[in-house]
């Protein structure tokens, strides 16, 4: 077990050592200036020659809104059309079928939004065209979007009055090219060098050690596998994603892996002090996250290193932990550490099955993405963290009895309900989401609309609530993972999943920026002796307060009901 602790310790240092030169990169990429990657402005060029668009024309908030969620939208009509058609289309050589209407629904909004959740086996639900033209596509775009909206938010913070957020265009181009594409040529390089599949064959046979034939599916899986960690998207090429060996070869991989989800997210965190020369606050806001993020993963680790009580009162010895659902390449330490970067930014991947975790595990998943801030994924973890600085600005105004300020700029009433809005959003949908499963589950156990919902749940009890209030919790944190004891590719979670994935991606996003439109548009107020230090330890805390008493106490109660009756039972 020390070994796998030194190994967490060793992979989280050296995503930190590797975060912070990327920062500065990124940094430089979106003020303008020189960096390595200038070769690639004759390609940019050529894009926006041949689409017409002016990448050097100022966009206020709302028409940088209008730009963002048009392209989403194209993407969702021709991703929609490829999936209900894509067994009559090319690069099908193992023949899987068309996606039903609900299936394809959910599916192409889930990867549009970043969640990348996956009703369907990656083997059997889609083809390589899809794979690639869609899935892989959208990994990009969306990891794009949710970095273009922190990039208008740092420039509206870092003029003094400014109505320029920036051109989205221009900053949703370099996202991809100077930043997604060189990070996915490296990870995909050295998956590929480890046994990650690149080719477009179909399945292949082979014989077991035990002499059994069976069929491996294959493709050019390393590509989409990089961009699934380094766009913190998570969806598998696999259907046991990061578990297949395949898909995750060996301890390398792994931990490449680890790194690359986390790297972007919390070199975003330095690239915003850096963009706007407020390092210290950078600094304040990482300091918090990771204390957050500690929180969540030390409880995790333990658990699963100490194993089931269940088993231990039946006189089973468990020297390696709680196995079950693991792989024995990775053990129980690195898969739980695995399931709280995760959950706590946006990929969603996983190296073990999380409907098999611990209890306590499970609660610390689900709490990691109910709060979403901690890092977060691609931009938008300082966009949900923004939110709450917002409120604790507003808190600490009232507090003191002055005008709520945030770097230089009244925060007034509109602002506030926006903040207050998007951060009562997200119990709103994973609550409502879950009372009316559990309502349908209890009432209309047999409904054919519903695809009978006593079929629904492979656990019965306190697990299984768990596993209804775990979908909407990772749909709406645009995660994607899930207790996969859920039996979800049906008409009412397809449906309802699909509806809380739109709302909880866009709000989420369109309200920060809005806020920071506002906030750059009015007058800049110089800073004096009662100006609120926002990039204070105090202020950290009070940021850290607003984020325990305003959102993860709404789940306490739905949490007493899955997870911690669960975690009580087994005493």
């Amino acid at each position: 077990m020390k070994t796998e602790i030194i190994g967490i310790i060793s992979t989280y240092a050296l995503t930190v050592i590797l975060a912070i030169p990327l920062a500065k990169y990124i940094a430089k990429v979106f003020k303008g200036e020189n960096t390595w990657s200038d070769f690639m402005r004759p390609i940019e060029r050529l894009f926006f020659k041949l689409s017409g668009i002016n990448p050097n024309q100022e966009m206020n908030w709302k028409q940088f809104l209008k730009a963002m969620l048009t392209i989403n939208m194209v993407w969702f009509v021709l991703g929609f059309l490829l999936l209900l058609f894509q067994g009559g289309l090319p690069l099908n050589p193992d023949g899987n079928p068309n996606q039903s209407p609900d299936l394809a629904f959910n599916t192409i909004i889930s990867f549009m939004v970043n969640c990348d959740l996956q009703h369907y086996s990656g083997e059997t639900g889609v083809t390589y065209l899809t794979q690639l033209f869609v899935i892989c596509n959208l990994m990009f775009l969306s990891a794009a979007t949710g970095i273009s909206a922190l990039v208008a938010l740092m420039n509206a913070l870092k003029a003094k009055t400014t109505n320029n957020l920036g051109n989205f265009w221009d900053i949703f181009v370099k996202a991809n090219t100077r930043i997604l594409l060189p990070l996915c040529v490296v990870v995909a390089t050295i998956l590929i060098f480890n046994g990650t599949p690149a080719s477009y064959t179909g399945k292949d046979s082979i014989v077991t050690l035990q002499g059994d034939s069976v069929h491996v599916s294959r493709g050019p899986a390393a590509g989409m596998i990089a961009i699934k960690h380094i766009g913190t998207n998570g969806g598998g090429w696999f259907g046991a994603n990061s578990a297949h060996p395949l898909e995750n070869p060996n301890y390398l991989t792994n931990v490449v892996q680890l790194i690359a989800q986390v790297l972007i997210p919390i070199a975003m965190i330095f690239a915003f002090g850096y963009y706007i020369n407020r390092k210290k606050l950078s600094y304040v806001i990482y300091g918090i996250m990771t204390i957050g993020m500690l929180c969540l993963v030390i409880p995790t680790i333990i658990s699963e290193i100490n194993g089931s009580p269940a088993i231990e009162k039946l006189g089973v010895a468990q020297p390696t932990g709680a196995m079950e659902g693991k792989e024995v390449r990775f053990g129980p330490a690195m898969s739980g550490y695995w399931s709280t970067v995760t959950t706590i930014i946006s990929t969603g991947s996983v190296n073990s099955m999380h409907d098999s975790a611990m209890p306590m595990s499970g609660m610390m998943q689900m709490l990691g993405m109910m709060i979403n801030s901690f890092y977060g994924g691609c931009g938008v973890g300082i966009l949900n963290y923004f939110i709450y600085i917002i409120i604790a600005v507003f808190i600490s105004g009232l507090m003191v009895g002055r005008t709520p300020e945030f770097m230089g700029h009244k925060v007034e009433a509109r602002e506030v309900k926006i903040a207050a809005l998007i951060t009562l959003l997200s119990p709103l949908l994973i609550l409502a989401g879950t009372a009316l499963a559990s309502y349908t589950l209890v009432n209309y156990p047999e409904a054919t609309w519903a695809i009978k919902p006593a079929s629904w749940l492979n656990n019965p009890g306190y697990h299984g609530f768990s596993e209804m209030l775990y979908e909407y919790t990772s749909s709406n944190a645009n995660n994607g993972s899930g207790f996969e004891g859920l039996g979800d590719n049906n008409i009412f979670w397809n449906i309802s999943t699909g509806f809380v994935l739109i709302l909880g991606r866009f709000l989420p996003i369109i309200g920060p920026v809005a806020i920071a439109g506002l906030l750059a548009n009015k007058k800049h107020i110089p800073e004096s002796a009662g100006t609120l230090k926002y990039d204070s330890l105090t202020f950290g805390v009070m940021t850290m307060a607003v984020i325990i008493i305003i959102n993860a106490l709404s789940y306490f109660p739905a949490l007493a009901l899955g997870p911690i009756a669960e975690y009580l039972s087994l005493k």
